[in-house]
């Protein structure tokens, strides 16, 4: 009954028989910290397990809220269950290699603060990144009880993210409180995103009602707090559901396919989809109905510059991924072919 609160659906439980073994358990995945993984079970207590190293590569290990089949005999995780979604990241430094920032995440709680920290831009790229991987979104804006021009910056925010909800709040003077409870439910995994210093700690420590994160002093020069969450871990919620906590986020790189920026800019899309050209650039081609769209007002040219530069950007990514599996691939078969000749 208790996983049930936390988001072990019959979509999980199929995945979880399938393999399933004498003496297996379903647990979920509350922090990961190399060959180790802390699971919450059924009867709701955590368990230390260790994580075979067949489990993990360089592109695949557990992370906080994955879904688990375990032996308790053994302490050991067995398997770590398909994801039902992810949201994930280029990895930092590494340009074709992605990083899973939460497992299996119902809503993506993406958090900006209003003050220096505010960039419609980013709050784009955050959104892509949600929509790209089939994950639903929310925008909370906080600091709203402290910050400058909130009403203006609420209605550019709101704007950029089209139909997702977006939320001017602040739990330290009861602004948005609300909304903020409006995103718990049993089953319901929610997912804080954002960078360091937004209030990501505030806010979780409001929801469970009591301090689990750390929150350090905010610096009165640019209005932002040093970064308090340093690892991704899993938090049941007293209303139901569970809260992932992410460290903050330095770089918002895209990985993933177009989807997600389609989306993001609907309004560009709109208007794309009546070109006369299936594979128009916008860029002064015959029969453009962006470019009309930008002279008549209707559309602002620089969301359609902020769109083409991140398909860009993802197409340069994903173009290196390819090139580097391709090497992979070949370099494994030349292996192949000279133990077969006997030369290794």
């Amino acid at each position: 009954m208790f996983l049930k609160t936390i988001g072990f659906r019959p979509e999980v439980e199929a995945l979880f028989r399938a393999v399933a073994g004498e003496g297996s358990s379903p647990g979920r995945v509350v922090r990961a910290e190399g060959m180790r993984a802390r699971v919450l079970g059924e009867d709701g207590r955590e368990r230390v397990l260790l994580v075979p190293k067949r489990l993990i590569s360089d592109t695949s290990w557990p992370v906080a809220g994955d879904w688990v089949a375990y032996d308790e005999a053994r302490e050991i995780v067995e398997h770590v269950l398909p994801r039902t979604s992810v949201f994930e990241r280029r990895r930092v430094g590494k340009a074709e290699a992605a990083q899973v920032v939460a497992a299996n995440v119902d809503l993506a709680v993406i958090v900006m603060g209003l003050d220096g920290d505010f960039s419609l831009r980013r709050l784009s790229r955050y959104l892509t990144l949600a929509h790209g991987h089939g994950v639903a979104a929310t925008v909370l804006l906080t600091k709203a009880g402290i910050a400058d021009h909130v009403s203006e910056k609420l209605q550019e925010a709101k704007n950029a993210s089209g139909s997702v909800p977006v939320h001017a709040v602040d739990v330290i003077v009861g602004i948005g409180l609300e909304a903020i409870a409006a995103l718990v439910g049993e089953g319901r995994t929610l997912a804080f995103i954002g960078s360091s210093g937004v209030g990501k700690s505030t806010l979780v420590n409001h929801l469970l009602g009591h301090d689990v994160a750390r929150v350090n002093d905010v610096r009165a020069s640019d209005g932002t707090g040093r970064h308090t969450t340093t690892h991704r871990e899993l938090h049941v919620l007293a209303g139901g559901g569970v809260l992932l906590d992410t460290p903050g986020m330095r770089e918002v790189a895209l990985v993933g396919d177009e989807a997600g920026i389609d989306t993001t800019f609907e309004d560009v899309t709109h208007y794309a989809s009546g070109c006369r050209f299936r594979d128009c650039r916008h860029e002064g081609e015959p029969g453009c109905a962006v470019a009309a769209a930008i002279e008549d007002g209707a559309l602002d040219p620089e969301r359609v510059a902020e769109a083409a530069g991140l398909r860009a950007e993802l197409s340069r990514t994903n173009r290196r991924a390819r090139d580097k599996a391709r090497g992979r691939q070949m370099s494994t078969a030349l292996r192949q072919v000279m133990k077969w000749k006997g030369r290794i």
